[in-house]
């Protein structure tokens, strides 16, 4: 746990996936305490030219963007890691991408525990096992 999708604006020449999910990575491990061997990243592209912020293309804006979307479980993080979070992957996003346009999103989805999971077990379920252990 968790998961990340990230879309970012270029291709894999521009903006190499392994730098992108460092960056992902290392803050979603320090900030957001999450373990590293159970968080997976995928990284999505887009073409700046069919992605529109105001109705105006990031090409002609001459800009990057991104949208990351993380899913948590609910309570597992404070909104004071949620806030530096937001803040250190905008920050080393924008060193990697270059100027970004303002408008690029980051979603924290926390999520209920007993609505998600993975390896066929939900989060729950392996909170009320850790408990009884």
């Amino acid at each position: 746990m968790p998961i990340l999708n990230i879309t970012v604006s270029g291709t894999p020449d521009t903006v190499p996936s392994h730098k992108v999910a460092a960056i992902l990575g290392k803050h979603t491990a320090e900030i957001l305490h999450k373990v590293p061997p159970l968080t997976s990243i995928a990284v999505h592209y887009a073409d700046p030219a069919h992605w529109f912020i105001g109705g105006v293309s990031l090409a002609q804006q001459n800009k990057a963007t991104f949208f990351l979307d993380i899913k948590v479980s609910d309570e597992t993080n404070t909104a004071m890691e949620k806030s530096a979070y937001i803040a250190a992957v905008y920050h080393d996003m924008q060193q990697l991408l270059g100027e970004l346009h303002e408008v690029s999103y980051i979603h924290i989805d926390d999520a209920r525990p007993a609505a998600w999971g993975w390896g066929g077990l939900t989060q729950q379920y392996r909170a009320v096992q850790k408990m009884l252990a």
